[in-house]
């Protein structure tokens, strides 16, 4: 658990830099899946959804995830591209909430990692229409081996609306669990080429 200087620590400090950290730290102490975050999205009429993906790259010119973009979370971000981020770490007992708007990486991003994907996972990007309805796994099967065959012998072609998307942080908070509930949050703000920071009650 943190010591009782964390918060001293973070005060004045880059936020990305002290995510690297814990983040380092996290892959070690995490049981599993240590850049599993939630992702909350909204449509144009305000309606939230929230689930969980997975964070494929970072740094100080964002988070990145991808998807499929005829999916529920890819329609919305089209629609209203702004989102918010969590991790929790339950083994370090610490959270990171990040907001910001979110961009489209380019196509020669998510050509490289979508190559660096296993092949089964490639075909399954090509199979799913993901979030569509489905009237049973059968089908989903037979899409599956009908991508298997199509692509037997070589590559598989990432299809064009399978792609990444990067957050851009507008906003950084970090969260430390204290005893009885007396926890501390350390809430960075981004402010022209810098940060603002300041302590929030728990």
């Amino acid at each position: 658990m943190p010591g009782t200087d964390e918060i001293e620590l973070l005060h004045g400090g880059d936020p990305i830099d002290v995510f690297d950290r814990w983040f380092v730290e996290a892959r070690a102490s995490e049981p599993n899946d240590a850049n599993a975050m939630a992702l909350a999205t909204a449509s144009t009429e305000a309606w939230p959804s929230v689930r969980m993906v997975l964070l494929k790259g970072h740094g100080p010119d964002g988070f990145v995830f991808y998807t499929n973009a005829h999916s529920r979370k890819g329609r919305e971000i089209a629609a209203n591209p702004q989102a918010a981020l969590l991790f929790h770490w339950k083994s370090l007992r610490r959270q990171v909430r990040i907001e910001g708007p979110l961009e489209q990486v380019d196509e020669a991003t998510a050509d490289a990692y979508f190559a660096s994907r296993s092949r089964d996972s490639q075909l399954g990007a090509v199979a799913s229409d993901q979030s569509a309805p489905l009237d049973g796994r059968a089908t989903f099967v037979t899409r599956y081996e009908a991508a298997e065959a199509r692509f037997a012998g070589g590559p598989v072609t990432r299809p064009p609306h399978w792609t990444g998307f990067r957050l851009v942080p507008s906003a950084i908070e970090f969260w430390i669990d204290r005893l009885h509930r007396l926890h501390e949050r350390h809430r960075f703000e981004k402010s022209g080429a810098g940060w603002t920071s300041t302590l929030l009650y728990p």
